[in-house]
């Protein structure tokens, strides 16, 4: 799994606010960058938290594949 998807899962499995949420599936979707979710100071914190866990091996491959899944958007 590439680093964006796994800072995306983390973001979306560490916070039950909706548009933290919705910030991590726009990121899977790379509508928005890692670099403009760390000038947005209401979600700078996780993830920079999501970041440390990815850089401790914290994961679990198989929930972020699912996650991908679930949440990727596929344009034909």
């Amino acid at each position: 799994m590439d680093k964006v998807t796994c800072i995306a899962y983390l973001l979306y499995k560490s916070s039950k606010n909706q548009g933290i949420r919705e910030k991590a599936i726009q990121l899977l979707n790379g509508d928005v960058s890692i670099r403009e979710l760390k000038r947005i100071t209401s979600i700078q914190a996780n993830v920079v938290i999501a970041e440390s866990l990815l850089k401790k091996n914290q994961i679990d491959k198989n929930q972020v594949q699912l996650f991908a899944e679930q949440f990727m958007f596929q344009e034909v």
